[in-house]
């Protein structure tokens, strides 16, 4: 077999280039990861983009989009053609050389070219094309029964040959190591091969030394001569038989000897370097199964042989390969592609995924979250505020729901543990006197954008003006809307005064014809006002919306 030393040497050195290459990209993949750009990087890519499919993966992409179906389809990715050369030589009975131990370096190298898809994340397909070219000579004399290119001799000698040999085969290719768990992509991709496809070959012998057409001439034929002189050739060790063989030699392989076509078995495995996004380094070695022992022209099994021996091809090489594809519209071959990529990216910052509402715990039933709630174990049906603690209307200390005086003017504070005051209760300050309207306080709601929803801190404000209203149930209150410089404006405040009206109404049970409806007045539009009604003040609860079809949008 072939001396490979020179083309593992020539390996080290071309993946000992490539490692700065692998190292900075490495890098940059890192901090584009660590960035979550889900731009196209190569092997990551934005599942939900949809130019990375074509239209028969549509239909599964909106399910997906959809929540219809847990799996997004398939991306489309790159092909990759390829290039390669390296040392060719048949495995056989007789002994190749190596390109670099002849007189012609092209006597035992080989080429070819390669177009690879995946048809997943762990198989593709390949279709590969080799020419290769090699020889040699058997530094052992050799029984003229085993070979049949020779004719006419008896005697012994030293064989020797030359093939020329091409093969096309569709191979199927399985990586192994794309599907990462604990890093998002790899810079080296292991794989094996096996595959099959037409072959042929062409066998040479150098038969005549010097002029064929003088190979009558005794001194003329090469058999006759080493036949004659194989007898001086003092044998001492393969290389020193080898130097005096070649000293009979002309190097003119004259004689075709065989030429047939065979459908071989290939296999081999290979590892590739990517030294960027487009271009990969890749080493490779393949063994064919030719099922011929006539390769080399020595028929170890005609000879009876107990132990038939049919001669194999091996082809080690060093190629590039080339990824081709639109990256917009591809990602790269998807042997490059870790399929987990996206999966752990959404447990990690999910952006497709329905998450349930949050269910936070709320012991007291009364709207406030736990963790929120500065007054915990408040009793049943207590109007709170936004901090969880019962409504205290007049701040004496005393919540409403304990409070005998609902309303305790602040001049006669502190109060008792009932919420009474110090001093006499004046007319109207709460229990069963009348109190003045005054006594509501005035304030303002503030709305966002387009909305008329009732917010929390709006409803903490209404349930404070509730309590106020319950303890004054002769007042009324002026509910005011700002924002009358378009038909939008002037709907929109009509909705929020209408929406305030409605909360107080249907939460809090104040009786709608307490509130006095006004909307489309000048001010901040995203504002409504509230305030006690004056002495004789009166105005419709209800009031048409100005504008009711306009669109709101």
């Amino acid at each position: 077999m072939v001396n490979k030393k020179y083309l593992l040497l020539a390996g080290l050195c071309a993946v000992m280039a490539a490692q700065p290459v692998l190292a900075q990209e490495s890098e940059s993949a890192t901090a584009s990861w660590s960035g979550r750009d889900m731009t196209y990087r190569g092997e990551s890519y934005d599942v939900l983009d949809s130019s990375y499919y074509p239209a028969g993966r549509m239909t599964q992409y909106r399910r997906y989009m959809n929540h219809q179906s847990v799996f997004p389809p398939k991306p489309r990715n790159m092909w990759e053609i390829g290039i390669n050369g390296g040392a060719f030589n048949v495995v056989g009975d007789i002994t190749s050389k190596s390109p670099f131990s002849g007189k012609k370096f092209t006597d035992a190298v080989g080429y070819g070219l390669t177009i690879r898809k995946a048809i997943g994340y762990f198989m593709s397909l390949r279709l590969q094309y080799n020419h290769g070219a090699g020889n040699g000579f058997d530094y052992q004399l050799s029984n003229p029964t085993y070979n049949h290119g020779w004719g006419g001799y008896n005697s012994p000698t030293y064989l020797n040959y030359k093939i020329k040999y091409n093969e096309l085969t569709l191979q199927m290719v399985g990586a192994i190591n794309n599907i990462n768990f604990h890093r998002a992509r790899n810079s080296m991709s292991l794989y094996g091969f096996v595959g099959t496809g037409i072959a042929s070959y062409k066998t040479y012998i150098n038969k005549y030394d010097g002029d064929p057409a003088l190979k009558n001439t005794y001194e003329n034929d090469y058999q006759t001569k080493v036949t004659t002189y194989g007898q001086k050739i003092k044998w001492a060790d393969r290389k020193s038989t080898n130097d005096q063989i070649k000293d009979i030699l002309d190097d003119d392989f004259e004689s075709r000897i065989r030429d047939r076509n065979f459908v071989p078995l290939v296999i081999g495995a290979g590892l590739q370097f990517k030294l960027s996004s487009r271009v990969v380094l890749q080493l490779e070695d393949k063994f064919t199964f030719t099922f011929d022992d006539n390769l080399d022209n020595k028929n170890v099994e005609n000879s009876g042989s107990l132990t038939p021996d049919k001669d194999m091809v091996n082809y080690a090489s060093v190629g590039l390969n080339f990824n081709l594809g639109n990256k917009r519209k591809n990602v790269l071959p998807l042997w490059w592609v870790n399929p987990l990529d996206f999966a752990y990216s959404e447990l990690s910052d999910p952006r497709h995924m329905r998450l349930p509402d949050p269910i936070l715990p709320d012991s007291d039933n009364d709207g406030i979250a736990d963790q929120f709630d500065k007054c915990p174990g408040t009793p049943a049906g207590v109007a709170v505020d936004s901090h969880g603690c019962p409504m205290d209307t007049d701040g004496d200390g005393v919540p409403d729901f304990k409070d005998k005086q609902l309303i305790t003017p602040t001049e006669c504070q502190p109060v008792d543990a009932d919420g009474v005051g110090k001093c006499p209760c004046p007319d109207g300050c709460g229990g069963s006197g009348v109190v003045t309207c005054g006594s509501i306080s005035a304030g303002s709601l503030s709305f966002t954008g387009t909305s008329a929803r009732i917010s929390p801190s709006n409803a903490s404000q209404l349930t404070n003006l509730a309590a106020q209203m319950s303890a004054n149930p002769t007042c009324k209150v002026v509910i005011i809307g700002a924002g009358n410089s378009s038909k939008l404006q002037q709907q929109r405040s009509w909705d929020r005064v209408n929406a305030v009206i409605e909360y107080m109404s249907e939460k809090h049970g104040i009786d709608r014809n307490r509130f006095i409806f006004q909307y489309g007045v000048q001010g901040d539009e995203n504002s409504v006002m509230y305030r006690s009604a004056n002495v004789g003040e009166e105005g419709p609860a209800n009031v048409a919306p100005p504008f009711p079809n306009l669109r709101k949008d």
